[in-house]
């Protein structure tokens, strides 16, 4: 008989851990005199919209699974899993019940992912050891009428998408709505209450400054969707063609007519903006035509490369969200020659974890 995974957050402790993480970047970024700490807080529970799970068989029976760290042959069953959505916990229960009952989508089948969103959408991808057939389908498409959302099937090779690969996501900022295409096993914020918040947030930042924003790392345009309307135009990079692809649906879907997205590296964004190379990705872009005064980057945890540091210090105003307060820090100890810390945030993305989600805004110094 499995032992029950035990409930992995304590909300009575989600204080004293913000406060931690509070006190370890004042004492991070001490040196850059930043002003004092914005604190923007997430849900004690129920906070994630998406997660993944092993499904573990024991004869005709099988469970979602979790491991202990380092050790993947002894499985813990999870029967709730208060860190994610209600709507994911909900869909839990209701596909195992589901699955117990077929034998046929049950078999080889050894893992689940759901993704949803504030606004009440949700994804199933059904992952398998083993070729899926017409056989298997048929079932899986009853299936996804009687839970009433999407269903994908994935095996070696192949990815069957029965309805649709994607959710839309509805937030509300400042008293906005903006609508976001996710797409399945693409980067979307896992929090979206405090997504929200930094959000407003980078809003908030980008008062007053006018003239053009160019953004570096804009994944499917969760920033520069919600930043549009703050900056004369918009121009947004970002590497992943399924980021684009989402990017220009939700470009469509909100109306905008004042951003640009562009499938370029960082890398390759600099070299097209110091004129070293030409990209047919960029044809019809007039980069000298754009009045730059603020660039917006969300790097990957590695941060900022050297020569997109040097190409971000290049702006008066810089927006910088980041995942990794080391990196950040390291970045910030060039960009500070240059520039004054003027905003300083902690967005709790992931509670009861150590990482930090941090947003710094940056203005070029006087005599720089």
């Amino acid at each position: 008989m499995s032992e029950i995974f035990p409930d992995p957050i304590n909300p009575a402790e989600y204080d004293t851990q913000l406060a931690e993480k509070k006190a370890r970047l004042n004492s991070l970024f001490a040196e850059f005199a930043p002003p004092a700490l914005e604190v923007h807080d997430s849900a004690v529970s129920h906070y994630r919209l998406r997660a993944e799970f092993r499904l573990w068989h024991e004869g005709d029976r099988c469970f979602y699974a979790m491991f202990e760290p380092g050790n993947r042959k002894k499985a813990y069953e999870v029967r709730e899993f208060n860190i994610a959505s209600p709507l994911i916990n909900e869909l839990m229960n209701k596909l195992l019940a589901e699955i117990h009952t077929s034998e046929l989508l049950r078999r080889r089948l050894f893992q689940v992912e759901f993704l949803t969103t504030l606004s009440g959408d949700a994804l199933i991808t059904l992952i398998y050891h083993k070729k899926l057939d017409d056989a298997w389908e048929g079932e899986a498409r009853e299936l996804q009428k009687r839970l009433g959302f999407p269903i994908i099937g994935r095996s070696r090779k192949q990815k069957v998408v029965l309805e649709r690969d994607y959710v839309t996501e509805v937030l509300k900022v400042d008293g906005k709505e903006f609508s976001y295409r996710q797409i399945e096993g693409g980067f979307t914020q896992p929090n979206g209450e405090v997504n929200q918040k930094m959000l407003s947030w980078a809003r908030s930042a980008s008062e007053g400054i006018g003239g053009d924003l160019v953004e570096l790392y804009c994944g499917n345009g969760n920033f520069s969707v919600a930043l549009a309307d703050k900056f004369d135009r918009v121009l947004a990079t970002e590497i992943s063609k399924t980021s684009v692809n989402a990017a220009q649906v939700n470009i469509a879907d909100n109306s905008i007519d004042n951003l640009i997205i562009a499938r370029l590296s960082s890398e390759e964004f600099v070299q097209a903006l110091r004129g070293e190379r030409k990209f047919t990705r960029l044809e019809g872009v007039d980069l000298t035509s754009y009045d730059f005064r603020t660039v917006l980057v969300d790097p990957p945890r590695a941060g900022l490369d050297d020569e997109s540091v040097k190409q971000t210090a290049g702006y008066d105003n810089i927006i910088y969200i980041s995942c990794n307060p080391d990196t950040l820090h390291a970045n910030l100890t060039e960009l500070c020659k240059t520039h004054d810390i003027v905003r300083f945030a902690m967005f709790d993305q992931f509670p009861y974890t150590h990482h930090i989600e941090t947003g710094v805004v940056l203005k070029r110094k006087a005599t720089a």
